[in-house]
């Protein structure tokens, strides 16, 4: 159920390379990374999720709000990091040349259903 919704992500976008739903505990739920690719998104979104706990806490901390995105940009590759809730999030992986704007919007579409799946 959750590989369907995440393989549809990836696939919608050129230049999508792989999806993740985790626990900010590190561990993954589903993984969907497309043929071809090398990208371990399972240690990306391992990574990633003890850094989005610290900004998560920090946010707590300057009383803003909850965290709800993180745009991480590299040389070689984008991670657009979604808060689902308090327990999960979702992350985007794209290569430079893929539209971000057309990620994001495919991100923003998909957290609903994820959302109501959990």
């Amino acid at each position: 159920m959750f590989r369907d919704s995440l393989k549809k992500m990836v696939d919608r976008v050129e230049g999508g390379v792989a999806g993740i739903l985790m626990g900010w505990d590190g561990i993954a739920v589903e993984s969907y990374t497309r043929p071809g690719q090398s990208l371990d998104i399972q240690t990306v979104g391992m990574e990633f999720s003890h850094l989005c706990t610290k900004i998560r806490q920090a946010a707590e901390l300057l009383e803003i709000g909850e965290l709800r995105e993180v745009v991480i940009k590299a040389d070689t590759l984008t991670v657009i990091i979604h808060a689902l809730n308090a327990e999960y999030f979702m992350a985007f992986a794209i290569l430079p040349g893929a539209s971000h704007g057309k990620a994001r919007y495919v991100v923003r579409t998909l957290v609903p259903q994820l959302q109501s799946e959990l």
